[in-house]
This record gives C-alpha cells, sequence and structure tokens, in this order.
C-alpha cells in the first residue's frame, strides 16, 4: 500500500511506487527519471522560495495594503480571488490573488479571461497589466502550495483534460511564473475572438504552453528557474 503523500513536501521527491496512479504512466516516467537526478536541487530549490518568500512578504506587505484598499473601494466583494487550483501530484489547493473582476466572476464567464472582458473592474485593469494581481500568491509559496517558478496553476477543470503527458508537470508544485506564461502573457487577446473561449483555450494554447512546460521539467535546473525569474521580472517592469 503506497504512503499518503504530503503535498507541501514536494522537494522530497517520492519513490516511483508512491505516487498517484495517474502520474505511475509511461510517459510521466521519463520526466520523472530526469527529476531524480535533481533531488538536491528540489530542496535548495524549496530554501529559496522560503527565504525570497519571507523577505518578499516584507517587502510588498505595505504595497499590498494599498491595494487591498484601492480593490475594496473601487467594487464589492472580498479583497482576494481563492479558486481552486492543481498542484504538486495532483493536490488542490486556493490560490490567493488580489480580485481584479466583479464578485462570483466565475458564474458570468469562463475561467479563463479574454481581453477586453467586461467582468474585470478599474483597478483590476491597472493591477493586471503588470501582474500586481499575482502579489499574494507569495503567500501561497510559503505554504508550500507554489513555488516561484513553476508550471502556472491550472483550474480543475482543465487538469482533467491533461493528456498522460502533460501530467508529467505535476511531479513539480505549480509557479508564480513560468517560461511559458512569460511567452504567453498576451494569452487574453488570443481568446478575444474565441466563440468559444474554454475550448479555444485547451485545444489551441494548453497544449503550446504545456510543451515548453514539459520542457522545463525534463530539463530542470536551478540556472533554468533562475533565468525564467529574472526573465519575468524584466518583463514586468520593463514593460512599455
Amino acid at each position: 500500500m503506497r504512503r499518503e503523500l504530503n503535498l507541501r513536501k514536494w522537494y522530497r521527491l517520492p519513490k516511483w511506487e508512491d505516487l498517484p496512479d495517474n502520474l505511475r504512466t509511461d510517459e510521466v516516467r521519463p520526466y520523472y527519471d530526469a527529476l531524480s537526478k535533481h533531488r538536491g536541487g528540489l530542496v535548495v530549490k524549496r530554501a529559496f522560495d522560503i527565504v525570497a518568500g519571507c523577505v518578499t512578504f516584507v517587502v510588498l506587505a505595505i504595497p499590498m495594503g494599498v491595494m487591498a484598499v484601492m480593490i475594496k473601494k473601487d467594487s464589492e466583494g472580498p479583497v482576494f480571488y481563492r479558486q481552486e487550483r492543481v498542484t504538486a501530484y495532483g493536490g488542490k489547493f486556493r490560490i490567493h490573488k488580489f480580485r481584479t473582476m466583479v464578485n462570483n466572476a466565475d458564474k458570468l464567464g469562463t475561467a479563463v479571461t479574454v481581453s477586453g472582458d467586461s467582468r474585470i473592474t478599474k483597478v483590476g485593469a491597472k493591477l493586471r497589466d503588470h501582474r500586481l494581481d499575482e502579489f499574494p500568491q507569495v503567500l501561497d509559496v510559503l505554504l508550500g502550495d507554489m513555488s516561484f517558478v513553476g508550471t502556472r496553476p491550472e483550474a480543475v477543470k482543465y487538469v482533467e483534460r491533461y493528456t498522460p503527458e502533460m501530467m508529467a508537470t505535476l511531479l513539480l508544485p505549480a509557479g508564480i511564473t513560468s517560461e511559458a506564461s512569460v511567452k504567453f502573457k498576451d494569452e487574453a487577446e488570443l481568446l478575444e475572438n474565441a466563440e468559444n473561449a474554454d475550448e479555444t483555450y485547451v485545444k489551441e494554447i494548453l497544449p503550446k504552453k504545456m510543451e515548453i512546460n514539459l520542457r522545463a521539467v525534463r530539463e530542470f535546473s536551478l540556472g533554468r528557474d533562475f533565468r525564467t525569474l529574472l526573465g519575468t521580472v524584466l518583463e514586468v517592469f520593463l514593460k512599455k
């Protein structure tokens, strides 16, 4: 009988036989074997998340407080958006993001956002423009549900449509940023004219993003993570 995995200890890569059934497949095995060569790197990755997360939280505490006040003044509803997402080994958690849409936006449209989405609030549009709505995810990093770098956490309904190979991305925790999220930073614009945004995302955009994410898992290294993090910072702060 397999041991129950502690999802927040993803940095201790479990034995193959202890993985969930949907991860113990022939498609996932090559990615697991590749990560097995970097067990020490995974521990360092988590150590970096904790140290950098603490520093980031202290630095951003006041700015996030200001943003929270702006959100409350701009529209009715909670400060945070807490949708259920999927992370390492298929574990589920409720993500922390600043709310950028009207309250109960999930019930008024798709789980993906398109350019010019009428559900986005005035303050929300400004936060999204520079990805400031993602600042609270540092809390998820400190809790161990996420990492600074990793496949962006998808909603459950999208994970349910992963191919067997895509499941390999769940060998690592979800991340605040990734190579794919930087490349597809204008995803909302790509979905703007889609007749069915959900289907277009699953059939056209998700496969392209996952190709990049899978390569990042297969070729995991701390250096690659650092370059991705640096690229994200440059993209956000140097964005014209």
